[in-house]
């Protein structure tokens, strides 16, 4: 899978409110480089924990939860697009479905 929005996720764990973030979204990106998903049974079989929601839209738990990381997937062209990276709190003021924090960045 080739991952969009790789800078949005450096910015994010570049804030040093968000630095404990850094290492596992350096090894979730690494993971998610490598594999080639074809359907959501796919990601269920490498993240038990991930949530799969409508509209392509995948929630990934990041540092036992500390964090959520949200994307939509397009699984012909093996793309995986960030769409929304941030705290569980903030997480929970977000419409997963929808949101796109990174749009026109």
């Amino acid at each position: 899978m080739r991952v969009i929005a790789l800078s949005a996720l450096r910015d994010f764990w570049a804030r040093p409110e968000h630095a404990s973030s850094g290492e596992p979204l350096r090894a979730w990106y690494q993971e998610v480089s490598q594999a080639q998903w074809q359907q959501p049974a796919d990601i269920k079989a490498d993240y038990g924990s991930a949530s799969i929601l409508k509209n392509r839209r995948v929630v990934f738990n990041i540092k036992g939860n500390d964090y959520r990381l949200i994307v939509a997937i397009a699984y012909r062209a093996q793309f995986v697009y960030v769409k929304f990276i941030g705290t569980h709190a903030e997480y929970d003021k977000v419409d997963a479905a929808v949101v796109d924090q990174f749009k026109g960045v």
